[in-house]
């Protein structure tokens, strides 16, 4: 494709006054997260539920760690799928084989038993998950040219694509959970992801040459060394499950360090680059203050997935009408919030055009209001079993979503604004590790969770969001100056 053509492509107004192929990459993403919040919705309870009830009888604060640290893994592996995709095969390649790996992973977990099924089939989806998030979202980038006014309002209506799956998934698997069995659910996730997958395929030549584009191809001299190295990284991997260093209750924390490790390595290595000029380089220090933003929020909002479905299963009053509704439906309520109100939040970004809030008070806003929203559990604090009413945790939920469309589609949309050129899809890989390393916060805050004493947990969690918001706050003039003209 020519660069007239893509600059055509871009200019294009068919998906709600989008281009075209956005709706194709709306489509895939939806039934990705179909499928990944479905499964997720059921994972949980899967792991503590006791044997009589179809679960694997695990206590819940490890169950915890396990979803923490899968849920970090997922976000872990965008750079290895972000790496791939820079360097050897192009976004869109990449995208479109992680797909094929997320189907079998779920299929893993749809049909083989136990323990078993779940190693393989979240190793699977964690890795396949990994790289079509990274990679889809720099295809959608490639959609817009830098000063396209229509960027983050294209990136809330992908967002809705994304909870449009969010909100169906936990829904129905976890119906079929709660009536025929845990499997049931999965297999539901599993063809889910295999529509996705088939509605992908028709629509890939729709996409424009930049999503193919390999921006820093890897010389063939260096092929392998490369392998060398992915094989001994497995085999490491292996060696230390096998002695017993890597553990069911040490993951989160492993997770954790390999996350921190990474961001390291990360920043370091496009900020050393001879490939980064001095404004690229500038952009990327302004990033760095959006990135330990970004971590504080996600160690909370990601407890939707932890701490929130034990309160869900023990706390809270879900009973409607005399029938009692699954566990997993309360992560449901938060992407009807999200469909609803992506719409809204891209009709005020598009309006206020280039007077709307710069990405540094938006990072802001939303983590302050994320850690309000700890602080509104604090009413309901040490109440006893189906003490907390539906509606409220329908209210805090509210303002999760309020906070999430303030920071997410956002930080997906400053990542690739701030992106050095030869290093696109790697800077949505370092986003993604803010989320990684928030999820694997996430699991492991869940020992501290202590349903006797709820108060200091809440407060202090929300209290330390709001303090970190409210600094970046004060810091947007200097964040500003080093996005250079970026806002």
């Amino acid at each position: 494709m020519t660069s007239d053509t893509s600059e055509s492509a871009r200019a294009e107004h068919g998906f709600f006054g989008q281009p075209r192929a956005l709706a194709n990459l709306f489509g895939v993403e939806m039934w990705e997260r179909f499928s990944f919040y479905g499964m997720q919705g059921i994972l949980l309870i899967y792991l503590y539920f006791s044997v009589t009830e179809g679960g694997l009888g695990l206590p819940e604060a490890l169950a915890g760690g396990i979803v923490g640290a899968y849920g970090g893994s997922v976000y872990l592996s965008t750079i290895l799928g972000a790496w791939i995709a820079d360097r050897l095969l192009g976004s869109e390649r990449v995208l479109f084989f992680s797909a094929i790996v997320i189907v079998a992973g779920h299929a893993a977990l749809a049909l083989l038993p136990g323990f078993v099924g779940v190693g393989i089939g979240l190793v699977l989806i964690a890795l396949g998950s990994g790289g079509l998030k990274a990679n889809a979202t720099a295809v959608v980038g490639t959609l817009y040219s830098e000063t396209d006014t229509r960027r983050d309002a294209g990136f809330s209506l992908f967002y809705l694509g994304i909870n449009l799956g969010s909100f169906f998934g936990p829904l129905l698997t976890g119906w079929l959970q709660s009536t025929v069995g845990f499997h049931w659910g999965f297999g539901l996730a599993a063809i889910g992801m295999t529509a996705g997958l088939i509605q992908y395929g028709f629509g890939r030549r729709s996409l424009p040459a930049a999503a193919s584009a390999v921006p820093n191809p890897l010389p063939r001299n260096r092929y392998p060394m490369t392998i060398g190295i992915a094989v001994a990284a497995v085999a490491v991997i292996v060696v230390l499950t096998l002695v017993g260093v890597v553990r069911a209750d040490n993951l989160s924390g492993i997770v954790i360090v390999c996350a921190l490790a990474a961001t390291i390595s990360y920043f370091a290595v496009i900020l050393s680059s001879r490939h980064v000029d001095a404004t690229e380089r500038s952009r990327v220090w302004a990033f760095v203050p959006l990135f330990i933003t970004s971590v504080a929020f996600w160690s909370l909002y990601q407890q939707q997935f932890t701490v929130l479905t034990v309160y869900s299963d023990k706390r809270l009053d879900r009973h409607l009408f005399g029938w009692e509704m699954p566990v997993s439906w309360v992560q449901s309520i938060n992407p009807v919030f999200i469909i609803v109100l992506s719409g809204v939040f891209a009709a005020i970004w598009t309006k206020l055009g280039r007077r709307q809030p710069s990405t540094p008070a938006k990072f802001a806003l939303g983590t302050m209001l994320m850690g309000g929203a700890f602080l509104l559990f604090l009413p309901f604090a040490g109440g006893g079993p189906g003490s907390t009413p539906l509606l409220a945790i329908v209210g805090i939920l509210f303002v999760f979503t309020v906070a999430e469309l303030l920071l997410s589609p956002i930080g997906l949309s400053a990542a690739t604004k701030l992106a050095p050129a030869r290093f696109t899809t790697q800077m949505v890989a370092l986003f993604f590790l803010s989320i990684s390393l928030g999820t694997a916060i996430s699991g492991w805050l869940v020992q501290f969770y202590d349903p006797a004493d709820e108060v200091a947990y809440f407060a202090v969690l929300g209290g330390i969001a709001i303090v970190v918001g409210l600094g970046l706050a004060l810091s947007v003039r200097p964040v500003l100056k080093l996005m250079r003209g970026v806002a």
